[in-house]
């Protein structure tokens, strides 16, 4: 635990000399006031997180965590555990969904086998394995809080090896059969709302998958009886070693100066962890989009986030951060590179009254 209080620590508001320096650029330069957006406030965002007046998100990477969650074994998803070490092998040959998008978008994959049930293959695949996948939280904890730490831990070493590698922008996803189911559980219990206006359809899951799955979180609720004012106590008992990593990595990348793009609904559910551990670690997140799973929307609104991309997707992986990056390019080009007002002798646009 020491590693990530030093970390919360070490994490810092976004500095308002560069917020103001980027609102004042973007009074500037040769456009409509207002032109580009929401994409400004994250250009303005990206100034403050990363202290300089014209951000670079040039060298970027997506972190993919893949893990097991012990709960599949009560019939809450489609499919069974295997499909998570084939994807997670699969991530590693460069033959996913994301690795397509990368591929196009320049943006590094990085497979993290945090928590896969068996043992994977692959000389890309980087092997923090904590354990084989969790237990079924319908019996006892998912894991142990060591465990949990450690997960969490796991993630900030991450982002500090980013950094020492030069990325200046991460993108966080995961891998893993059953993630939300666990992600609908430590959103119920951190939220204090019933399950079932948390469970979603995950990859395709039948109605009476869906009441399988409501009935295996209420259950891992009176088993466990997690603690909603504890963090660790919760992803300890109802959660899993992929959404323990993901908050590790928003707090690493906070105490970076580093930006995090999340994708869905788990990724979701670690930004309010670690909003709950360290209130300004949500400055440096930027969403994505949002996901067809229920409690995305519930989930954006208590972390006051807003995705721009309302697309219904649900692939995973990170995807939606990938494809959200493409998009922080172009607007971040134009407030890079376009000429001033200045530059080419206009009067500049008055602000609105």
């Amino acid at each position: 635990m020491k590693v990530i209080n030093q970390t919360i620590k070490s994490i810092k508001p976004l500095d308002t000399k560069y917020l103001e320096l980027a609102k004042k650029r973007f009074l500037n330069i040769a456009m409509p006031l207002g032109g580009l957006g929401e994409f400004q406030d994250i250009i303005i965002r990206l100034s403050g997180i990363q202290r300089c007046e014209k951000p670079n998100i040039s060298k970027r990477a997506v972190l993919v965590f893949c893990a097991d969650n012990g709960v599949v074994a009560q019939g809450v998803t489609q499919c069974g555990q295997d499909v998570t070490a084939v994807v997670t092998e699969n991530l590693g040959l460069g033959k996913t969904t994301v690795c397509m998008m990368a591929q196009n978008a320049n943006i590094d994959v990085i497979p993290v086998d945090i928590g896969v049930a068996k043992d994977i293959k692959g000389d890309k695949i980087i092997n923090r394995k904590i354990r084989y996948g969790t237990d079924d939280m319908t019996l006892k904890s998912a894991m142990s809080k060591e465990e949990a730490i450690l997960a969490i831990k796991t993630g900030i070493d991450l982002v500090n090896e980013c950094k020492q590698n030069g990325y200046n922008i991460l993108c966080v996803g995961e891998m893993g059969i059953g993630n939300t189911t666990t992600t609908a559980a430590v959103s119920s219990v951190l939220l204090n709302i019933e399950p079932k206006y948390t469970v979603g359809h995950g990859a395709g899951l039948s109605s009476d998958g869906i009441e399988r799955k409501i009935c295996a979180i209420n259950k891992a609720i009176k088993v466990n009886k997690p603690k909603s004012n504890d963090v660790i106590d919760v992803l300890q008992k109802v959660g899993g070693l992929d959404i323990c990593a993901i908050v590790g990595v928003y707090l690493g990348a906070a105490a970076c100066n580093m930006p995090v793009v999340a994708d869905g609904v788990i990724t979701c559910v670690a930004a309010l962890c670690a909003k709950k551990l360290c209130e300004y670690s949500t400055d440096y997140i930027i969403m994505s989009h949002q996901s067809t799973e229920p409690s995305n929307k519930i989930l954006l609104k208590a972390l006051c986030l807003k995705p721009f991309i309302y697309a219904n997707m649900r692939l995973g992986e990170g995807t939606g951060a990938v494809m959200a990056v493409t998009l922080i390019d172009l607007a971040l080009s134009t407030y890079n590179n376009m000429v001033t007002f200045d530059d080419i002798d206009i009067e500049a646009y008055k602000p609105f009254l």
